[in-house]
């Protein structure tokens, strides 16, 4: 019955038709800051991976990964705001995920301190996209708070999904089919963004 359940949550990621989080008009506040990694599938879809990934690893890395991308987010929120202009910021978000999907099919455990350097680089482009868009909004504060919040939470859900699947039988296999999924969106995300 958990493998029907599991299966139930990932197919209602792919129903949205909001691919991209960071096309957004209007408002501008705390709720719009955290539904903004929710609703588009690119971010969605790498901080998922982030939790699982940091599962994966193991012991200190759960909060330590997940902690590390949100921090350099941050960093990478204030060089948007700051207009400093990065190199294909849709691109790398989509590389995101296809490589952050890799690292989870490939199920090789990372030291710690690579995994945290190897989701900094990604961590820098989703917190552009999202600083980028402050000086406009209504209430950037606010929005800041509730991105780093929902990130945050996404990475918690991305950690007890990897559990519940490892608890399955067959849960590395599990995820093994789901890293190669979210790297096939990756995929998909590169070309989209690319053509």
């Amino acid at each position: 019955m958990n493998k029907i359940k599991f299966i139930i949550l990932l197919s209602t990621l792919f129903i949205s038709n909001l691919v991209y989080a960071h096309e957004m008009s209007g408002g501008g506040g705390f709720i719009t800051g955290l539904t903004h990694p929710v609703l588009g599938l690119d971010h969605l879809l790498a901080m998922l991976s982030v939790g699982i990934l940091s599962l994966q690893i193991g012991g200190r890395a759960i909060w330590m990964v997940p902690a590390t991308f949100v921090l350099v987010m941050l960093i990478g929120g204030v060089l948007g705001m700051q207009e400093i202009a990065l190199f294909s910021v849709e691109l790398g978000i989509a590389i995101s995920v296809l490589v952050l999907g890799i690292a989870i099919a490939i199920d090789k455990k990372l030291s710690p301190l690579l995994a945290m350097l190897f989701v900094s680089f990604f961590a820098i482009f989703h917190g552009h996209a999202h600083g980028t868009e402050m000086p406009y909004l209504s209430s950037p504060v606010f929005y800041a708070l509730g991105f780093v919040l929902s990130t945050a939470c996404i990475h918690l859900v991305g950690v007890f999904l990897g559990y519940s699947a490892k608890s399955l039988n067959m849960g590395s296999q599990l995820l093994k089919f789901l890293g190669l999924l979210i790297a096939a969106i990756g995929v998909y995300l590169c070309y989209n963004t690319i053509f």
